[in-house]
């Protein structure tokens, strides 16, 4: 089940609303529990169990944690063994198949492939069971007592199948109290509606450009450069829509989840651009990773060296396959680069050309995102640099017909809508006529499109 579903929009979240608000207060995380996991079941009913596993499993190392409260070398030993158990089921489901198939080409072998599915959402609530144990350890954060309490933090659906990724001391205090009211739903539908608008009739249109560019072979420059500027809005609005209305979803039961994006295609620099896209998994690698690494506090080899650990796997943590190795090896060699010496070099220059860096930067590595294939990736760039001829009538039929979504992109990738908003807010009652308005034409818009179009994936689904 996915949030941009007519489905969902006109009956799950409906009953799940009223189901959670006729509950006395006591209930309702109870009420939250059990509809993640028919949300969860709906889509996957096997991998329920395992998410079922997991919430027990790490719930005994919290407990266990507490219960060792002083006794260092028990409590390190329980926190190694569960971050090693959930690391294990995610490198089994996520990752076995890749590497036994790399070691039969590379070795002539003929390991058995483990053919087992990929549970939906695991990459994000691994992490987020990881983040409890090593809280609770670190003594950010207290151990829940109450298994329907902890049960609801990992498998609370507007977070559980694409995130925002929650570290755990983040919503812990919500999870034993929260203000829920009318002003909140009202809040949060409103951000919904804004998430929708933008994954149905801006990243779905947006994919029908890339898809089309992406399976027609060999692209001229006009064709692979639509492709790649196409894809890369499609991602954003993809990724971004649904954190909209992942946030929005919370804060109609009164949770306040942390924001993902800060317009990251307005950045200046590559750091920058990471900064502001998907932060809640920076944040994640920063605090459990790079910092326990040792961060920058250490001489440059060692620096390096975090830097390249982390990105490769942040890479990595995208899908199992080499290409986003790729990708994140070419993100990390950007920003050690710029930490080294190409920062000073950019702070020099005007801010135009340090976006422009920034902005080629996001396009070209989007594209070894999207091809499974390296080759394929690497003929896509070398395309774009005008090694394949410069336009073709594919380039300038896809120009033609896709001008005005890909304008309207650029135009929703600014400052400026939220600008309107926020002028909106000041103009009292009248702001607030014209804006709900605006918002009831997008949702009958995309309501529409939904209802005309089956063709609605989300990107974020095979992470």
């Amino acid at each position: 089940m996915i949030f941009s579903s007519l489905f969902f929009i006109f009956v799950f979240l409906p009953v799940s609303l009223a189901v959670y608000y006729l509950l006395p207060r006591k209930w309702r995380n109870l009420c939250l529990f059990a509809f993640s996991l028919v949300f969860y079941a709906w889509g996957e009913p096997v991998y329920v169990f395992l998410m079922l596993f997991t919430t027990a499993f790490d719930y005994t190392v919290g407990a266990l944690l507490s219960r060792f409260e002083g006794r260092d070398t028990l409590r390190r030993a329980v926190l190694a063994f569960g971050i090693c158990v959930n690391l294990a089921m995610l490198a089994y489901f996520k990752y076995a198949a890749l590497f036994i198939s790399t070691i039969n080409s590379v070795f002539s072998t003929a390991l058995p492939v483990p053919s087992a599915a990929l549970p939906i959402g695991i990459s994000f609530y691994t992490f987020e069971s990881i983040s409890y144990a090593v809280d609770v350890y670190r003594g950010q954060a207290p151990a829940q007592r109450s298994l329907i309490n902890f049960g609801t933090y990992v498998s609370f659906f507007p977070h559980l199948i694409s995130g925002p990724i929650i570290q755990y001391r983040e919503l812990q205090a919500q999870l034993q109290g929260r203000t829920e009211s009318m002003e909140h739903v009202t809040e949060g539908a409103m951000r919904f509606l804004h998430g929708l608008f933008k994954k149905v009739l801006l990243a779905n249109n947006l994919a029908l450009i890339a898809d089309k560019v992406q399976y027609c072979g060999n692209p001229t420059a006009l064709s692979a450069w639509l492709g790649a500027l196409a894809f890369t809005f499609q991602i954003y609005f993809d990724f971004s829509g649904y954190t909209d209305m992942a946030i929005g979803l919370g804060r109609m039961f009164g949770f306040v989840l942390p924001e993902n994006f800060n317009m990251p295609y307005s950045s200046q620099s590559a750091a920058d651009f990471w900064r502001r896209w998907h932060m809640t998994l920076g944040r994640w690698f920063r605090d459990y990773l790079y910092i326990p690494l040792g961060g920058n506090r250490c001489k440059t080899i060692k620096f390096v060296r975090n830097l390249a650990i982390v990105w490769v796997l942040t890479g990595f943590w995208h899908g199992s396959s080499w290409n986003f190795a790729v990708w994140g090896a070419y993100w990390g060699f950007l920003i050690i680069c710029e930490k080294l010496f190409l920062q000073k070099w950019l702070d020099r220059i005007p801010a135009f050309f340090r976006w422009l860096y920034a902005f080629l930067a996001a396009v070209v590595g989007w594209v070894f995102f999207s091809y499974m294939d390296i080759r394929q990736a690497g003929g896509m760039v070398a395309a774009m640099f005008g090694f394949s001829g410069g336009a073709d009538a594919l380039g300038v039929y896809t120009l033609i017909t896709g001008a005005p979504v890909l304008l309207l992109a650029v135009l929703f990738c600014t400052p400026y809508p939220g600008r309107l908003l926020q002028w909106l807010d000041r103009k009292g009652k009248t702001g607030l006529v014209i804006r709900c308005a605006g918002m009831t034409v997008l949702f009958l818009l995309s309501v529409a499109a939904l209802v005309d179009n089956s063709y609605n994936p989300f990107l974020y689904f095979r992470f």
